[in-house]
């Protein structure tokens, strides 16, 4: 995959996470909940303040947002270093880190323009929620999963190793 190909997935990630955000900012009130599926999906319109899980999220806002915005931009660019290191033929690591930088960018977005991260996404059984999340953070850990299945896949001793 080209570096060409990666920077379009990017952008198609984020205008995709971009764009489900604008719809629930535009037609959920904050808190407002729509059930998909009773009992185990549903919309619910929400705001992150902190990290994953609502990590840091007392922090107060200038600090905050001054935090994941630096995290965010350090993270990216050590991502795009990683892509720009990673030959065109690994195909799979190539889109994991073009799915976590995509995320990346999209959830960035949003603590520039919010000081937080739009969310919507309600796993749930019964009275058990899974933290609601968002299409930028699906890509994340997809990519996530994706990257340590590839990078523990490389690290398997090879038939012509394992003789030694």
């Amino acid at each position: 995959m080209s570096g060409r190909l990666c920077a379009f997935w990017v952008a198609l990630i984020v205008l995709l996470d971009q764009y489900t955000k604008q719809l629930v900012l535009t037609h959920f009130e904050l808190g407002e909940s729509i059930d998909i599926v009773a009992g185990l999906f549903a919309l619910t319109s929400v705001r992150n303040r902190g990290g994953a899980f609502g990590l840091l999220s007392t922090l107060p806002e200038a600090w905050r947002v001054a935090f994941f915005v630096v995290f965010a931009l350090g993270t990216m660019g050590a991502l795009i270093w990683m892509l720009a290191q990673t030959k065109r033929e690994d195909r799979w690591m190539r889109i994991a880190l073009t799915g976590v930088i995509g995320g990346a960018l999209g959830n960035l977005i949003d603590r520039v323009r919010f000081g937080e991260v739009v969310d919507f996404l309600d796993v749930y059984v019964n009275d058990w929620h899974w933290p609601t999340f968002n299409v930028a953070d699906s890509f994340i850990t997809c990519g996530l999963i994706v990257l340590l299945l590839v990078t523990a896949r490389s690290q398997e001793p090879t038939e012509e190793s394992a003789g030694e």
